[in-house]
């Protein structure tokens, strides 16, 4: 790999992982970074759930406590989002590259919509189902949300909280436990479906994934002297100019 790339997917790895620990939705920025880095469209999204693991995973240990007193009850949790992130990795595994392509501005935007509107969606969902909904709805919820986490997975996280607050998990961070446990484990998934049929390009994964696990640290040490409102408002507005020059590239054949 040449020098300056090593360079380029490193900076992008710990402005990414920084970016994950202050505000969430960097596969916005890493995404792009590995294509632009030389990576086919379908090879640079599935390089990128490796580099950004580090992301979730590192959140785990600190909540081991939460995540113990969930007991067994976690076990249908993590089968329903396993068995959603294989579909969606397999689905990427045989989709046609230039259907993945002309799909990249929309994903991109199903990203940029969660990130902006998740929050309120949660809320919504909240009060509608006044925090209990059937067991059986949710856990499909949670299996075809999986799907697209396997299959893209940007902007899934607050999806994924809405989700278990709804089965019953209400305290936050018991919910934010399960959601990074939920993310780690069909990440880990899809990186082994993906290194199985040769999707992820190594060398470029392991240099972004060590930046962003630097940038991880060092941006939740600093999380809280950063106003996380404009910096959301950036992800927005990057993720809308983003989608447009997609539609504009492929408009342009």
């Amino acid at each position: 790999m040449d020098p300056q790339i090593i360079a380029f997917l490193f900076a992008v790895g710990v402005f990414g992982g920084g970016w994950n620990a202050i505000a969430g939705g960097a596969t916005l920025f890493t995404f792009p970074a590995l294509m632009a880095a030389g990576l086919r469209p379908i090879v640079a999204n599935a390089t990128n759930f490796l580099a950004m693991m580090p992301s979730n995973a590192a959140a785990l240990p600190a909540y081991r406590a939460e995540l113990k007193s969930v007991g067994a009850a976690i076990w249908p949790l993590l089968i329903m989002s396993g068995a959603g992130a294989i579909v969606g990795s397999l689905l990427l595994m045989i989709s046609d590259p230039s259907f993945f392509i002309a799909l990249i501005p929309w994903l991109i935007l199903v990203a940029t919509a969660l990130f902006a509107f998740g929050d309120a969606l949660r809320a919504r969902l909240m009060a509608a189902t006044g925090g209990d909904a059937s067991r059986t709805v949710m856990l499909t919820a949670l299996f075809l949300s999986s799907i697209y986490g396997g299959y893209f997975g940007a902007g899934l996280g607050i999806i994924l909280l809405a989700i278990v607050q709804i089965m019953g998990f209400a305290s936050f961070h018991v919910a934010n436990s399960l959601k990074n446990l939920l993310a780690t484990s069909f990440t880990l998934l899809s990186i082994g479906i993906f290194g199985l049929g040769g999707l992820i390009a190594w060398p470029e994964a392991l240099v972004m994934m060590a930046g962003s696990t630097l940038g991880g640290y060092f941006g939740g040490r600093f999380a809280r002297l950063v106003n996380e409102r404009y910096l959301r408002g950036a992800v927005i507005v990057f993720g809308l100019i983003l989608a447009a020059v997609y539609f504009w590239r492929n408009a342009a054949g």
